[in-house]
């Protein structure tokens, strides 16, 4: 829906006070006005009349007025206060030209009859005459930003005075003057005639005398300007530049070095020109007929034109606004967008020229208007009873276009301007604006998400107390449900549209008028939206009982909608919903599935499951099977999406994170009527903090179920390094049967389906969990696991063909001739025979493999070539007699003489080696002999002086020893040394020392 856009405009301000000029001098009218708060915050207007008179008058600040009890005052005089009338002074006997407040110095300068005059501004002493040539027509002050002038005028430091007259340069003296270095004063510019004179104003003097006595001020001259085309009407000092305006145009002069640059030049027929210096912004306004511009300091055009309804009188600054006056109306223009904000009349037509005075102050409140009698003031309205007042009109566009303004300009603070949005949301909710509410709802940060529970669900409930009892500015209706909401939005609009035919101009939405709405589609886009506001609430940062709040009602309000992908994300998402608020209308509502996730998300993992299992039995279209899966049959143990498979695996993903044991074991069973592969991932799972016991888990599976306890069993024995041999036990016996099992059934499907390997590996491996084949897994674990029991696994597949089973089987049980018989007779593996022999390691294993090649028994042929084959590869190490003699008299001679010949020179060959071996030995024995004889007999001489290595002692007539490294100790160090170690450290039996004898060299 479009948002309501009034036509009406704002009310920025409203009349205060006035004052009758009448009533104090009947011959003379207003000439000049301005407006100031003095140092001791007091207000007061200055008028100057065409008799030369100046009056103060005072606005009294402090009464309870209409703006702050919420109401907009009216235009009417009965209803106005009266400014109070101050004093008045006369100046002169001409009209007082210009009004110009030195609020600083507390000085007021006016002029009038071409001169200055100065008077204090309690006008408690008679106006003083500055003495200064006449023909003064424009007179100005120098205006700094960020009170700059106050510093360079006050005379409170005299280095930046002196620093702006250096800058000024060509110091005027004149009448033999000098400048002052006195207590107080500002800097002035004149137009006189064609000259620009600026001037610096000097209040006291150094003989001590007050800078409050008017009759000691002078004018000393700074500098005069030769650059002036036409004459002066109007002048603006901002910073360094004065902008001047005559009956040819606008130029920029520069005080410093005294050059002039037009900015533009007026039209032969136009209004006289006008200047306004504007406070907020620090730019200068320049009027030009009824159009606006607003030029910086350098004199170049900032933003866009104003342009005003009709000729203007005189213009003034009010906040953001341009207050202009003319034919007896105050308008107010924003200076951002130049559109026309408020518009007053004061006068009635025909008053003739009006003046309007603003203060000089960018926070300025107050403005005043005044015709040839009579004064208006008028009061800028807070802020806030702005706002109230569009919203009442149902202007929110322009309440919210007020609020940026606001902020933009650092007039209000954040927490207000949420304030202000959360409002507005509330007026469009029940203007039925759901979207634009919403919208304004999110812009605020303040707003509780609390706040909005009453619409959901009524009064008294969980969150009652949540809700903040916060009526803001009383311009919407309590909280209601939403479905009362709409009830009420509708009965106005039809409200509305009886007054309307009846004549009555009504504040209702045209929109709504011209398109009725529906009460479906407003209660639809009402819950859609208040679903919105929540959603976006979730992300924040809340107390707990709002959370839960703010989940549990979002719940409900999807719930109202239908939305069931809505309310299953945020069921199984982290959430903070009340259990018990939902449960029963989930129920109620057959939302099965919602209630499932949030039993599953609330850790209530009993009941998600048992909802799981209803599903799964009753087809549940809330399921959202498709029905045409159901016709695919499973492939390779991965289950299709299907209803049954889709409860299965949400209820086993809750099952693999669950330790309830007995839980698990529960619901096991259905989980495996529909998917064997969820099954096992449920056992096996990980995820769980407390593993299953495994006698448990596998007394609880089914027997039909046997893939399951085998990949059970698997996942003990191979990932979780189960060492328990009664299961690695259970283990290999049920791969054994199912082997069994498997064997047969592919006898006979090789007898149906003649012998095709494609179909045979499709019907052994259809319905299997396992990629490998059972025959395979089962010599796998028979060989890698050394904890089950062979004997009872061979009793079980004693009858069976499972020959290469029964081959490992033995091997366990070291029954070698079985082993080598299955082998070599039964598979035919001569391969496998010999390798196993030469694992057994025995020449003799060989012999007894020969033996069964040439003499197989139970009625075969013999197989002379596994026996040519083994006595190719391993005759060398058999005993050529014992193969003659094992050879049969039917084997033909051709095939085994070439063999047996490489056999019997390989065992020459052995015997020769063998003798040279056997010689060597001799030899390195008999060289050893000898060397040990030659230590033995080796003499030593010991005399006098022969000391023991070990201890330094004389040897003399002492027993002593010598190691074979050559080193002499006495008897006591050799017991103590021992005779393996000698003095050097070396030990004998560990570190050989070799000597070269006749056949062994070092």
């Amino acid at each position: 829906m479009a948002k309501i856009e009034p036509t009406t405009t704002r009310i920025v301000i409203e009349p205060h006070s006035q004052f009758d000029l009448s009533t104090h001098a009947r011959t003379t009218t207003v000439r000049s006005l301005a407006i100031t708060t003095l140092s001791n915050n007091r207000t007061v207007l200055y008028v100057g009349t065409h008799s030369g008179t100046l009056f103060s008058l005072s606005p009294n600040l402090n009464d309870t007025n209409a703006s702050q009890n919420g109401t907009v005052s009216t235009n009417s005089p009965s209803f106005l206060q009266k400014l109070s009338f101050l004093r008045s002074v006369s100046v002169s006997n001409s009209s007082v030209d210009e009004v110009l407040v030195l609020t600083d110095l507390g000085k007021v300068l006016l002029l009038s009859d071409g001169s200055l005059f100065l008077v204090d501004s309690e006008l408690s002493n008679r106006a003083v005459r500055l003495g200064f040539s006449k023909g003064v027509a424009v007179v100005t002050r120098r205006r700094m930003r960020n009170d700059e002038s106050e510093i360079l005028g006050l005379g409170l430091d005299s280095n930046s005075n002196q620093r702006f007259l250096h800058r000024l340069g060509g110091l005027i003296v004149k009448d033999g003057e000098s400048h002052s270095e006195g207590c107080g004063g500002c800097v002035l510019a004149l137009a006189i005639g064609r000259r620009l004179v600026i001037v610096e104003l000097v209040l006291g003097s150094k003989s001590g005398k007050s800078d409050k006595d008017v009759n000691n001020a002078t004018l000393v001259v700074l500098k005069e300007i030769q650059c002036v085309d036409g004459v002066v009407s109007t002048m603006v000092w901002l910073d360094d530049s004065i902008v001047v305006g005559t009956a040819n145009g606008y130029s920029l002069i520069s005080c410093l070095s005294g050059l002039s640059s037009v900015i533009f030049s007026l039209p032969d027929v136009s209004r006289p020109p006008r200047l306004k210096l504007l406070y907020r912004e620090w730019r200068v306004l320049l009027l030009v007929d009824n159009v606006g511009i607003i030029v910086d300091a350098q004199g170049q055009p900032v933003g866009g034109s104003l342009v005003f309804r009709n000729g203007l009188d005189s213009v003034g600054e009010l906040s953001f606004y341009v207050v202009v006056v003319s034919d007896g109306k105050i308008e107010l223009y924003n200076k951002k967008h130049g559109g026309c904000a408020q518009v007053l009349p004061f006068g009635g037509e025909g008053v003739g020229p009006c003046i309007v005075a603003s203060e000089e102050d960018k926070g300025g409140k107050l403005v005043a208007v005044a015709t040839a009698t009579k004064v208006v003031c008028y009061q800028k309205l807070p802020s806030v009873e702005q706002i109230k007042d569009l919203l009442r009109k149902k202007n929110y566009k322009g309440a919210i276009s007020l609020v940026e303004e606001l902020d933009y300009e650092g007039e209000m603070s954040k927490d207000l301007l949420s304030f202000v949005h959360a409002q507005v949301g509330f007026l469009l909710l029940f203007d039925l604006h759901f979207e634009e509410a919403v919208d304004h709802f999110l812009l605020s940060e303040t707003m509780q998400p609390s706040e909005v529970f009453p619409f959901i669900m009524r009064d008294p409930n969980r969150w009652s107390l949540l809700v903040p009892r916060n009526r803001y500015w009383g311009l919407h209706p309590p909280p209601a449900p939403l479905e009362d909401v709409v009830d009420d939005g509708l009965m106005t609009i039809q409200r509305a549209s009886f007054l309307r035919k009846a004549g009555v101009e009504t504040i209702v939405d045209n929109d709504l008028f011209l398109n009725p709405p529906n009460r479906a589609d407003l209660l639809a886009s009402a819950i859609k939206n208040i679903s919105r506001y929540l959603e976006a609430c979730r992300e924040k940062k809340l107390m707990q009982s709002v959370s839960e709040g703010v989940d549990t009602l979002l719940m409900y309000l999807y719930r109202a909608l239908n939305r069931v992908e809505d309310m299953e994300r945020l069921a199984s998402s982290t959430n903070w919903c009340i259990v018990e608020e939902l449960e029963h209308m989930l129920e109620e509502s057959g939302h099965l599935r919602t209630l499932a996730f949030l039993y599953a998300s609330k850790g209530m993992s009993s009941k998600a499951v048992s909802i799981w299992r209803i599903l799964a039995r009753s087809y549940s279209s809330s399921l959202r099977k498709d029905f045409a899966l159901e016709t695919i049959i499973q492939d390779s143990g991965e289950n299709l999406i299907s209803g049954k498979a889709i409860a299965a695996a949400e209820a086993s993903r809750i099952l693999e994170e669950s330790s309830d044991q007995d839980l698990i074991l529960q619901h096991l069973g259905w989980i495996a009527d529909i998917s064997q592969v969820l099954a096992v991932e449920v056992l096996t799972s990980d995820k769980r903090e407390i593993q299953l016991s495994p006698d448990e888990v596998v007394t609880s599976i089914d027997p039909q179920k046997v893939e399951i306890l085998q990949r059970y069993l698997q996942w003990l024995i191979e990932d979780q390094d189960c060492f328990d041999s009664q299961l690695h036990t259970l283990y290999a016996l049920s791969l054994a049967k199912s082997a069994i099992e498997a064997f047969e059934f592919e006898i006979i499907s090789e007898n149906i389906a003649s012998g095709n390997p494609e179909r045979k590996n499709l019907t052994t491996l259809r319905n299997s969990i396992f990629q490998t084949p059972v025959r395979e897994r089962l010599q796998i674990f028979l060989q890698s696991s050394d904890l089950y029991d062979p004997e009872e696994v061979l009793d079980l597949i004693e009858g069976s063909e499972l020959w290469l089973e029964k081959a490992i089987l033995y091997r366990r049980l070291g029954q070698e001739t079985l082993v080598l018989q299955i082998l070599a007779l039964k598979l035919e593996d001569s391969e496998a025979a010999e390798q196993y022999c030469a694992e057994i390691g025995r020449p003799d294993a060989y012999m007894q493999l020969l033996e069964m090649y040439l003499d197989p028994q139970d009625g075969k042929d013999p197989m002379f070539t596994a026996a040519v084959r083994l006595l190719h590869n391993h005759g060398e190490s058999l005993d050529p007699l014992q193969v003659l003699e094992k050879l049969s008299p039917d084997m033909p001679l051709q095939l085994a003489s070439e063999t047996l010949l490489r056999m019997f020179r390989a065992r020459v060959h052995h015997h020769r080696q063998g003798q040279i071996v056997h010689n060597l030995s001799r030899a390195v024995d008999t060289d050893a002999r000898l060397s040990r004889l030659d230590e033995r007999s080796r003499h030593v001489q010991i005399n006098d002086e022969s000391l023991c290595d070990s201890c330094n002692a004389r040897l003399g007539t002492k027993l002593f020893a010598m190691y074979p490294d050559d080193t002499v100790v006495c008897y006591k160090c050799y017991r103590r040394q021992g005779e393996s170690v000698s003095v050097s450290g070396r030990n004998f039996k560990e570190d050989i020392l070799i000597k070269p004898g006749w056949l062994v060299s070092r």
